[in-house]
């Protein structure tokens, strides 16, 4: 599965460790603060989500855009301390 992280961080420390744990789950920086991958499972993205959490506050903001997933493009946000889902379907 096909997967980038947007990220904006509030301070250089959230995003000096968000960036971190992106490339040890082997995300490749492909611009400031947009990382892709292209081999990602979906029990890693659950887990890179409890992460990266761990790792924000309320004043931080990502997006992960994951394509296909169910034939359809899901798109993850975390803001201000809670996910959010929205999917995309393709006809």
């Amino acid at each position: 599965m096909f997967v980038a992280v947007s990220c904006d961080c509030s301070s250089d420390d959230h995003r000096k460790a968000v960036h971190g744990i992106l490339e040890q789950y082997g995300f490749k920086k492909v611009h400031e603060s947009l990382f892709e991958s292209t081999s990602l499972s979906e029990t890693m993205l659950n887990r890179l989500k409890r992460d990266m959490d761990r790792l924000t506050d309320s004043y931080d903001s990502l997006r992960l855009y994951q394509y296909p997933l169910e034939g359809t493009l899901v798109v993850s946000a975390l803001k201000e301390k809670k996910w959010r889902r929205y999917t995309l379907r393709t006809t």
